[in-house]
């Protein structure tokens, strides 16, 4: 089992933005310390649910200060970036870390963010497969050209090429956010793992995967493809000596930020958009996920991954908002909780 954090660099009421990026990095050398595998970065743009705009650039950052851990987005938003740039900055993570980059990608939401860059609605609701297949292309092959419906250029090298990195793997690996069953048809087709969100519980999770495994094996993927596929599980982790307090933690803090930062997002066309109550989403998430004791939070991982199939966690840590606090939550995950997982 791989558990990793999930960063989103919130920020909380009451707080500037520099204070929730240093809690973001502090987080990931803390977590690189304590043992954790992964930390896997968010990106959002224009509002305070989180403060980093590009998850590669500061992937960068991430991957200099650490010298183990392996660092990924969650997700880095397609629509909103060409893929030969993404790809790029992919490959260039991948050759200069030794193989340690991550790239997550996602289809974002019908957010304003479509209109700032340029890319249109479009973009969002009918060119991510497109954009896709570009990347991957970049990130597989020698040289590339393109004759789609929005991209179109003359044939070009690819510079640096991920092959040229010190692994054994060909170029980054590269995981798809999926909640939908298109978006895991998406998925399984190519033969990508998927990153499940925190919102859905271990039956979803459970149906998603199988669905994925019918689609990769009606694509022709072959049994050692479908079967060790390294799905990731997103949720959140919160560390006290009883589980009420935990709770507590996370209750005080997140229904605050978690207002705050959707209250935010803007649509790009004016349409109406459901939200989530944040004191009971935060209780939903109390629930789902390892919150409580060390011994809890092992035998909910241990169940998730027994239900799911899936053997890898992003967990959010820094549900309190605090510094402090988030440093000793992710000690703690790392000193009581993965020893029971081996």
């Amino acid at each position: 089992m791989r558990v990793g954090s999930f960063v989103l660099a919130a920020r909380f009421p009451g707080q500037g933005e520099g204070e929730a990026l240093h809690r973001a990095v502090r987080s990931a050398e803390v977590a690189e310390e304590s043992g954790l595998d992964t930390v896997w970065l968010a990106e959002h743009h224009f509002v305070p649910y989180g403060t980093c705009p590009s998850a590669v650039t500061l992937a960068a950052m991430l991957l200099g200060r650490t010298r183990r851990l392996r660092v990924g987005t969650a997700v880095s938003v397609l629509p909103t970036a060409h893929p030969v740039a993404l790809g790029e900055q992919a490959a260039l993570l991948h050759v200069a870390s030794g193989g340690r980059f991550s790239l997550g990608l996602g289809r974002g939401g019908p957010w304003v963010d479509l209109e700032v860059f340029g890319a249109g609605l479009e973009a969002y609701e009918k060119g991510f497969p497109e954009a896709l297949d570009l990347l991957l292309r970049w990130l597989r092959e020698p040289s590339v050209g393109a004759e789609g419906e929005r991209y179109r250029f003359r044939e070009v090298p690819v510079v640096p090429r991920p092959s040229e990195a010190l692994t054994e793997a060909e170029g980054p690996e590269v995981v798809v956010a999926c909640t939908s069953p298109a978006s895991v048809r998406l998925a399984a087709e190519r033969g990508l793992p998927m990153l499940l969100g925190m919102h859905v519980g271990d039956e979803e999770k459970a149906e998603m995967v199988a669905l994925w495994r019918r689609h990769a094996r009606a694509s022709g993927r072959t049994s050692a493809e479908v079967e060790g596929a390294a799905h990731v599980s997103a949720g959140v982790c919160q560390i006290a000596d009883r589980r009420p307090d935990a709770a507590e933690t996370l209750l005080k803090a997140m229904p605050g930020w978690l207002k705050q930062g959707l209250d935010a997002h803007v649509t790009v066309d004016g349409r109406e958009r459901g939200m989530r109550d944040p004191l009971a989403y935060t209780e939903l998430l109390c629930g789902l996920h390892p919150v409580g004791t060390p011994r809890l939070c092992a035998d909910r991982l241990a169940a998730t991954s027994e239900r799911t199939g899936i053997s890898r966690f992003a967990l959010l840590v820094e549900g309190s908002g605090d510094l402090a606090a988030t440093e000793e939550n992710v000690r703690r995950l790392g000193a009581e909780v993965l020893p029971q997982l081996t």
